[in-house]
């Protein structure tokens, strides 16, 4: 009885240690906003004309995948500040909103992705008031790690 129990625990002792931990890898990496290729648009102090379409265009990395962006244009009238960028830009004297443009829109990224060539059309309104505007870009992964680029930008 005592060699059927000692057999039967080293059954078990081997048929654990033999299970492997297939635990996955953490995703703990932020994802990628890439405004510096050639055609990337806007970059920090770029100006945008009223009535007009402009095509923004960034590349997006992620070390395992990428989940979706948001593209946020909003006015800066007042001064505050979102940037992440080292460079300033030139601004207005701070001023009251009249007919301001906001713009907010999400994009859904192909699943599985890990580089993304973003591209997206907008419209500039010609009656929105002109001067100094953010321009957000928010990426985030499937794991949900968010990066934040924040641009200003000139509406003329």
């Amino acid at each position: 009885m005592k060699k059927l129990k000692l057999l039967m625990g080293i059954l078990a002792f081997t048929f654990i240690s033999s299970c492997s931990s297939d635990k996955a890898e953490i995703d703990s990496e932020y994802p990628v906003i890439d405004i510096t290729g050639a055609n990337a648009f806007p970059i920090q102090c770029s100006t945008i004309e009223r009535g007009k379409t402009f095509t923004f265009k960034a590349t997006f990395n992620d070390n395992v995948a990428l989940g979706s962006y948001n593209l946020d244009i909003h006015h800066n009238f007042d001064h505050h500040t979102h940037s992440t960028e080292v460079t300033t830009c030139e601004m207005e004297a701070v001023k009251s909103p009249v007919k301001p443009m906001l713009f907010i829109n999400n994009y859904t990224i192909p699943n599985g992705v890990k580089t993304y060539e973003a591209t997206a059309q907008i419209t500039i309104p010609a009656d929105v008031d002109p001067g100094d505007y953010h321009f957000m870009i928010r990426l985030t992964d499937k794991e949900g790690w968010q990066t934040l680029k924040g641009l200003s930008i000139k509406i003329l």
